[in-house]
């Protein structure tokens, strides 16, 4: 697929912008060190690295009516966690700033800043994302006219209405705004279906690119933001 008359940009952000399992990682052993200094009886249920992982996992079965509403169902899982061993439960919320604070201290992909300051001096750019980070704590907020979370929106990617709305904020045709992101099924086949064009983001060769091979003709597969660049004129 060749790019047609581009005048817009979206993008997706964890996994696109930077890679997220390393950062909430890195969140959840600071939660956990938070919570056995201040909450010490939690330490009976925070046995192994991934205990908190599988606290809010289990809780998101238990709950599926929160699916997707990530603030509220780690909100849950805490204060759950913090009845379960008799802790005050006035914890929570300080106890979820720690841990949404380090969420969002993400290391960018080495081509993603360069990239992003290139392409938002010829394109108006806006965030479209299924997660809840923040533009705002992460870094990058500069380059973007706007940010578009499904929690807020009240609609998630795949639907057509967040990629509308997008090219909406952006003031451009839905025929003329370029998608990109990591996942298939959420930004390609999403935007797509809304009339978007597209741009597949496999940084790295992984199962869903052989799940899921290329429809002739309905997107650009590209391994950096820089080749984008590259293929938008840089």
């Amino acid at each position: 697929m060749s790019l047609n008359a581009v005048s817009a940009i979206s993008l997706d952000l964890d996994d696109t912008l930077w890679p997220f399992a390393p950062s909430v990682a890195r969140a959840e052993t600071l939660l956990q060190a938070w919570l056995i200094e201040h909450a010490p009886r939690t330490a009976t249920l925070l046995t192994t690295p991934d205990a908190l992982a599988r606290l809010r996992d289990k809780y998101e079965v238990d709950h599926p009516e929160m699916a997707g509403d990530y603030r509220a169902l780690r909100l849950g899982s805490l204060t759950a966690a913090l009845e379960a061993v008799n802790e005050d439960t006035s914890l929570t919320t300080p106890a979820y700033e720690v841990f949404y604070a380090a969420r969002n201290n993400v290391e960018f992909f080495e081509d993603v800043l360069p990239a992003l300051e290139w392409l938002s001096g010829r394109f108006p750019l806006v965030a479209v994302s299924n997660g809840n980070a923040n533009l705002a704590l992460t870094g990058g907020q500069q380059y973007f006219v706007g940010a578009l979370s499904a929690k807020q929106f009240g609609v998630a990617k795949p639907q057509a209405a967040i990629f509308h709305a997008a090219a909406k904020m952006a003031s451009a045709k839905h025929a003329e705004m370029l998608h990109v992101g990591d996942d298939y099924d959420l930004d390609v086949v999403g935007a797509t279906n809304a009339g978007l064009q597209a741009a597949w983001l496999v940084r790295h060769p992984h199962a869903d690119a052989i799940r899921n091979p290329p429809r002739p003709g309905t997107h650009l597969t590209v391994s950096c933001l820089l080749t984008l660049c590259a293929l938008l004129g840089r």
